[in-house]
């Protein structure tokens, strides 16, 4: 059977969303995330004199995990786990149990030993991950912004599950 070109041959996961929220009940399908005016800014300073934190939508342990809440742990030791079950991703064909593959704490302290940036922060910061873009932009991203600023970071890599 010939495949036919001028369709599709993939999922299309906004489609498939919109139809989930509509089946669901809601007036309005889902909308995603869209700014006119993307909230990235050049560095104010060179990576060798910058403070980094990193960002993770893991959670401390299982706990915690259902916790709609911003968090900070220390950076130092870095943790050995973290729950990530939670989250969702392809887990016949990967794991996630090197925390470093998502959350590289040891990799920034070397570029921090060596001069390639300033300083790792002394605590990395968890988000929950969340449909709501409101929550996210009232309360999870204002929440991160606090620590980051009370940690002196200038600059914050989020690294997703």
């Amino acid at each position: 059977m010939a495949l036919d070109s001028a369709q599709r041959i993939f999922v299309s996961y906004i489609d498939k969303s919109r139809e989930y929220y509509l089946a669901r009940g809601y007036e309005n399908p889902y909308r995603w995330a869209y700014h006119q005016d993307a909230p990235f800014a050049p560095l104010a300073k060179p990576l060798s004199q910058s403070r980094v934190a990193l960002i993770t939508t893991a959670a401390l342990n299982q706990e915690t995990c259902r916790v709609a809440a911003v968090y900070g742990a220390p950076t130092e030791p870095p943790p050995v786990a973290l729950y990530t079950d939670h989250r969702s991703w392809d887990k016949k064909a990967t794991h996630t149990r090197d925390v470093e593959t998502f959350l590289p704490l040891r990799r920034l302290a070397e570029f921090a030993a060596s001069g390639r940036i300033g300083s790792l922060s002394s605590r990395f910061y968890g988000v929950p991950t969340d449909f709501s873009q409101r929550r996210t932009v009232d309360e999870y991203a204002p929440a991160v912004l606090e620590l980051c600023r009370a940690d002196a970071v200038d600059i914050a890599l989020v690294v997703p599950l």
